[in-house]
């Protein structure tokens, strides 16, 4: 396994390298949300989990709600076959609390855990905001599963600053912190560096988790060198702005100059891409990139073996600002 330099997840004791494996892919195209991906064959995401930790990768990021508990299942499976330690491999998983309320983060722990086949789950986060109960009732439950030592570390994902701030409060009634907020973000949509999370995470000492890193794709420049990819591309993603010919042209300038950092660092546009969200803020942000082939999952981990520099960090976010606003 190749030796990344590991990071600290907000304030708690876990060593993460700066890239995790996003494996929403891994749903087996089961439910709701599982069935934006197509069913996986065993012997491909095996591939990809051991690529993944070869390149110096030791966490994976699940959720109860990819396939109804069968991307952690099919995660769990593969870490087991590998023979892979628990800590050598990470885990963080989420808990879905649409139409719920607080008592079911306790209620639902065991699924969670033989879902998991009974691997530890370092890093457990409330999916997004919306639930029955408040934010202070969800941090209460959470803390009930670190105090029966059920889960090491608490999350959330797609809060808003005060939300997330009500949150880290709440836990350090108990002395404890909040240790990430998992939330959208990509040089192709910078919102949380506008409305106040990165300010709060910064100040708080919580570390963010950017999902959908590289744009669904249109980071790594192949849809604008062919743009008769799109119609290939798997859910929704053909129809949204950002896919269509206003779109492309709009961000070409940001690739042209990712492609000119390429060539300089023998790596590609989808590299740099990941390399720039994970420097740009110092060790604050970490990256989810997924894979759908063992082939993806190369491209993810060369973006931890070079670092871009000040000038470059800056430059690169020029021009996307002048793209995003």
């Amino acid at each position: 396994m190749v030796n990344v330099k590991k990071r600290t997840l907000g304030q708690t004791s876990l060593k993460l390298s700066p890239l995790g494996l996003g494996c929403w892919q891994f749903s087996n195209g089961k439910g709701l949300v599982g069935g934006y991906w197509t069913a996986m064959d065993e012997s491909v995401i095996k591939e990809i989990v051991q690529t993944s930790l070869d390149g110096g990768i030791n966490w994976f990021d699940t959720a109860e709600v990819y396939g109804k508990g069968q991307s952690e299942k099919n995660l769990a499976h593969t870490l087991d076959q590998l023979a892979i330690s628990p800590e050598d491999a990470r885990i963080a998983t989420k808990w879905w609390p649409l139409f719920r309320s607080a008592s079911s983060i306790t209620n639902t722990i065991e699924e969670r855990m033989e879902s998991l086949n009974q691997r530890p789950i370092d890093l457990y986060q409330v999916h997004q905001p919306f639930s029955i109960s408040s934010v202070k009732k969800e941090m209460d439950n959470m803390v009930k599963l670190v105090e029966k030592k059920a889960i090491a570390h608490i999350g959330v994902s797609n809060f808003n600053a005060k939300a997330m701030t009500q949150a880290h409060t709440r836990l350090q009634e108990y002395g404890l912190h909040l240790a990430s907020n998992q939330v959208k973000y990509s040089l192709l949509d910078r919102r949380i560096e506008k409305n106040g999370v990165v300010d709060a995470a910064k100040k708080l000492g919580i570390s963010l988790i950017a999902y959908s890193p590289l744009e669904q794709g249109i980071l790594s420049g192949k849809f604008h060198k062919n743009p008769s990819l799109i119609q290939q591309a798997s859910g929704v993603r053909k129809y949204l702005g950002k896919f269509q010919e206003k779109g492309l042209a709009k961000s070409y300038p940001l690739i042209e100059k990712l492609e000119e950092l390429a060539e300089k660092y023998e790596a590609s546009a989808s590299q740099v891409a990941l390399n720039w969200l994970i420097h740009y803020h110092g060790d604050t942000i970490f990256a989810i990139p997924g894979a759908s082939k063992s082939q993806h999952a190369k491209e993810n981990i060369g973006a931890m073996t070079f670092k871009l520099t000040r000038e470059e960090l800056e430059e690169v976010s020029r021009i996307s600002w002048e793209i995003v606003g």
